[in-house]
């Protein structure tokens, strides 16, 4: 399980590609992305270039919690739902994070 978290945190927290103009470390300071309990981020702001970095971040949690998957005899959404909890727990003063009433809240 150890093994788990440690490629939840390597695979989630460090995923946003350096090409991006806007990086998921400013979305989360600008409040315009928050993360989830699902384990995705999801846009709090509705503009071209969140929806781009959400769909890529997601595209590569969902990649990541896959493998893991595989590598832990667990399902994908089993990876996910740890992750997201993990994600929301760390969440830094100021970002926001989904509550489980589908609320946003501002750490």
């Amino acid at each position: 399980m150890k093994k788990l978290y440690r490629g939840l945190l390597l695979g989630c927290l460090l995923l946003s590609p350096a090409a991006m103009a806007l990086t998921l470390d400013e979305a989360r300071q600008q409040g315009r992305v928050g993360e989830t309990l699902n384990g995705f981020i999801a846009p709090i702001q509705q503009d071209g270039e969140t929806l781009e970095l959400v769909r890529q971040v997601n595209a590569g949690r969902t990649e990541q919690y896959q493998l893991l998957a595989q590598q832990n005899n667990l399902s994908t959404r089993e990876v996910a739902d740890i992750a997201g909890q993990k994600l929301v727990e760390r969440a830094k003063p100021g970002e926001y994070v989904r509550g489980i009433n589908g609320q946003w809240l501002k750490k």
